[in-house]
């Protein structure tokens, strides 16, 4: 009798994402204080990632001396990563903090493709920017020949197809649930979680993370490579009473592109390889990672969104100097402002 009225307690206490249904998912317990810690955190990031991405694109639209065709795919990455931050972080974050989905299957679903959409586009956007970069200091007498608007405006749509056709494609399909039981699946209402058989948990990563990071990683590195050349050419080139100048230029020229080079892959790899290591071995261990683990990683993916505009815009001295005069002038209101002209 103490036994049953034990277990009947201890039914009774647990809390329920839906309570009035008897298949609800149990809804995580977490202290008020680390619940208003995460909730905070996670606010502050997406409010980054929104304004940072909006500051590119408004600097990009509103100054010509920025639109190029490497400026082009930059926007239209700030664009992939301001709509992370507005139509997915948000509801990501009620469902880590929370641990239920209140919006039902089929806004799941919607909430996973665009999930799916928009960071892959985002990563293939950085794959593009890369080609763009060693084109552009590899090949610099046919780069204005072969990388124009049109043909920039090309590849940036068939990154957004393939990213969209690609997610949208598995999760309505359901290809990626082929072969798992339902203990796997734990389909109690509330639950809105996106994983991958052992076929689609290699291919997904293979083709959206693996395949345009080893792109990138040899393009950067013959881009350094090729930089140091021409720092070396360029520095043999100078006056022999300017050797002391000549080989300080060439040396901070040298650092400034392993600094830049190394931040680019070093923050894209920090934020994206835990999260696609763990898709890969997770199915092949019986989907052992712990929630809160795997939406920990989720979030160390969104991060690289949030850091692009610092990456991409705050590096370069006319992009801090755009960012300047529109803060200036639309933020503060800064009526000297109008003094200030982009060069």
């Amino acid at each position: 009798m103490d036994t049953l009225f034990m277990n009947k307690t201890d039914v009774d206490n647990v809390l329920l994402c839906f309570p009035n249904q008897l298949d609800s998912c149990p809804r995580l317990q977490r202290f008020s204080v680390l619940k208003g810690a995460m909730y905070g955190f996670m606010l502050a990031a997406i409010l980054m990632t929104v304004f940072g991405n909006l500051l590119v694109i408004f600097s990009i639209s509103h100054f010509k001396q920025l639109q190029s065709p490497t400026n082009f795919i930059i926007l239209s990455m700030a664009l992939v990563d301001c709509l992370l931050g507005c139509l997915v972080m948000p509801f990501s974050m009620v469902r880590w903090v929370e641990g239920c989905w209140f919006l039902g299957d089929f806004f799941c679903q919607i909430h996973s493709s665009l999930d799916m959409t928009l960071s892959i586009a985002s990563i293939l956007h950085l794959c593009l920017v890369s080609v763009d970069r060693y084109m552009a200091i590899c090949d610099p007498l046919s780069y204005r020949m072969k990388v124009t608007n049109g043909s920039v405006a090309v590849w940036i749509v068939v990154t957004w197809l393939f990213s969209c056709l690609f997610s949208f494609g598995i999760v309505f399909s359901k290809v990626n649930l082929i072969g798992l039981d339902e203990q796997m699946l734990n389909s109690c209402v509330g639950n809105c979680v996106l994983i991958f058989n052992k076929e689609w948990g290699v291919i997904a990563p293979l083709l959206n993370f693996y395949i345009p990071g080893t792109i990138m990683s040899c393009l950067y590195l013959k881009i350094f490579h090729v930089a140091r050349k021409q720092a070396k050419m360029i520095s043999d080139r100078t006056a022999v009473g300017l050797a002391g100048e000549k080989n300080q230029v060439s040396e901070q020229r040298e650092r400034k592109a392993a600094k830049t080079l190394g931040i680019v892959m070093g923050v894209f790899l920090l934020c994206w390889l835990p999260f696609f290591l763990t898709t890969v071995i997770d199915p092949f261990l019986g989907f052992s990672t712990p929630v809160d683990v795997f939406d920990a990683l989720i979030w160390f993916g969104y991060f690289n969104s949030m850091f692009n505009p610092l990456i991409y815009g705050f590096f370069y001295p006319r992009f801090q100097k755009a960012f300047r005069i529109i803060i200036l002038r639309y933020v503060c209101r800064f009526t000297n402002s109008s003094n200030l002209v982009l060069q």
